[in-house]
């Protein structure tokens, strides 16, 4: 941030620790923060904890955020912020985008859910501030890096349609031992939630719905084999997007072999109920472990023929473990979540936008190279 600007980050839990850390340490005009949560002492912690591990002044302030509505202290705050930077959970990311909407601040999210980013598309339409959603490593990241292929791709080879698009993402530990295979590294609950709702995809040019869990393969990157599956919520909006231009489009999970099919015979013996969201997760936080150790895969490829009708492919992978930032040693799933999300609030706060903006809409090579994201990714 080449300006000094009052952010606030609403949570305080991984994520929110990640985003307040490296906001602090690597601005180049260190903001002014406030951290708001619903246990104003888990807010005032992690305030401490970054005071504790950044090597520069930075203004930090916790706030109590409320569950019940607008309170005095956060109208405050609010009229304060120029952008809210939400990590809560999914379920409470349109009161946060209207509290946006209503302050006259950007708001970036980090959320997987389909239900409410279409709430928030709704919300943000005659918004006079700008509002980046699904801004983390996946949905996020990964999109921004699919859409850059494509276009390359589109461009280098004098072409507009290609025959597949396709991207992925593990967040893993480093051993995976039977009969699951995992161990949890982010949110159990997200988790749950990708493999339990439908994911959106394109099948012959057209956008889709299908199962997640429903088209299992196993694929080799770097030299070390993979599962990969659908699951919801990483496409973004490019199944809308690249509608008549991809025949086939898909956002995949990767896993280490063996995790599927012990997910899919937990789910099986769930039968029919009526959260089977909660019940699955529920069954997961039985059995897998909690791992601080972690490590994120990443790949993301097109296919197609080029203008002269030569089959060509380009493929991208990268490896990220955890890094050190400030005093403090952050997990993979930390930093590569976080940076996204801080690019995407630079790219609102340095702009003009109004409304969604929308993955798709995202300058590419700009954001894929900023200042944020090359630390943690390094350049495309």
């Amino acid at each position: 941030m080449k300006k000094h600007h009052t952010i606030i980050i609403a949570g305080a839990g991984g994520i929110a620790k990640a985003v307040a850390l490296i906001l602090a340490e690597w601005s180049e005009v260190t903001p002014t923060i406030f951290i708001g949560n619903r246990t104003l002492h888990k807010a005032q912690k992690l305030v401490a904890w970054i005071k504790n591990g950044i090597t520069k002044p930075c203004n930090i302030k916790a706030f109590h955020l409320s569950g019940e509505g607008l309170t005095n202290e956060m109208k405050v705050v609010f009229k304060q912020g120029e952008i809210i930077l939400d990590c809560l959970p999914g379920t409470l990311a349109p009161k946060m985008a209207y509290y946006a909407k209503e302050y006259n601040m950007h708001y970036a999210n980090l959320t997987e859910y389909i239900a409410e980013t279409q709430q928030i598309i709704k919300l943000a339409n005659n918004a006079t501030t700008g509002f980046v959603l699904q801004s983390g490593l996946a949905p996020g990241y990964i999109d921004v890096l699919a859409n850059h292929i494509f276009r390359e791709f589109c461009n280098d080879f004098k072409v507009n349609k290609v025959d597949n698009l396709e991207f992925k993402v593990g967040a893993l530990t480093k051993n995976a031992t039977a009969p699951h295979y995992y161990g949890f590294t982010w949110s159990p609950v997200g988790v749950a939630t990708e493999y339990i709702k439908e994911a959106e995809v394109i099948r012959n040019f057209k956008k889709t719905k299908r199962p997640s869990l429903s088209e299992r393969n196993t694929i080799i990157i770097d030299g070390i084999s993979y599962e990969e599956d659908l699951t919801s919520g990483g496409a973004a909006n490019l199944p809308d997007a690249l509608a008549g231009k991809v025949n086939t489009l898909d956002y995949k999970t990767l896993r280490h072999p063996g995790h599927y099919a012990w997910v899919k015979e937990q789910i099986k013996k769930l039968g029919i109920v009526n959260n089977p969201i909660d019940a699955l997760q529920q069954i997961m936080e039985k059995q897998i472990p909690h791992i601080e150790e972690d490590q994120i895969i990443l790949y993301a490829a097109v296919q197609g023929k080029d203008s002269q009708g030569i089959l060509r492919r380009r493929e991208v992978s990268k490896h990220i473990l955890p890094q050190k930032i400030g005093k403090y040693q952050l997990r993979a799933i930390q930093t590569t979540t976080a940076v996204p999300l801080i690019q995407s609030a630079k790219l609102l706060l340095e702009s003009s936008f109004k409304g969604v903006v929308f993955q798709s809409e995202i300058d590419t090579k700009r954001f894929l190279n900023g200042t944020f994201i090359v630390p943690v990714y390094g350049n495309v």
